[in-house]
């Protein structure tokens, strides 16, 4: 891994406001992205995500690839009961590549994503 690289420094929040309500969330959480943003309508693209933290107005994922900002995704938020998932439409507000695995632009990515009601 390249020490010099620039990939881990995000700046960092003193004003946790904003981040008050998130509670942690380790799941595997399903995804769907139906229409990329640049591309019109083609086949839904499926994949698995795993969910970081929550809050009332979105969720952070791990995700191996990152969609572009403003992209649109079908999470499936899971519920109290491990039978029921519920299907939420959520856009892409930023994504952060975290900088060890692999070198080849492949990820993991941290995903910010932002709730639509």
């Amino acid at each position: 891994m390249d020490v010099g690289r620039k990939d881990w420094e995000w700046p960092i929040v003193t004003n946790f406001e904003k981040h008050n309500e998130r509670v942690a969330l380790l799941r595997t959480i399903p995804y769907e992205i139906t229409a990329p943003v640049h591309e019109p309508a083609t086949t839904a693209r499926q994949g698995k995500a795993l969910s970081v933290n929550i809050s009332n107005g979105g969720i952070l994922i791990l995700m191996d690839q990152a969609p572009p900002v403003e992209q649109v995704l079908k999470v499936y938020v899971p519920t109290p009961t491990a039978v029921a998932e519920t299907p939420t439409l959520a856009e892409v507000r930023w994504t952060r590549k975290i900088p060890f695995g692999q070198n080849n632009g492949a990820g993991p990515y941290f995903v910010g994503l932002k709730f639509m009601f």
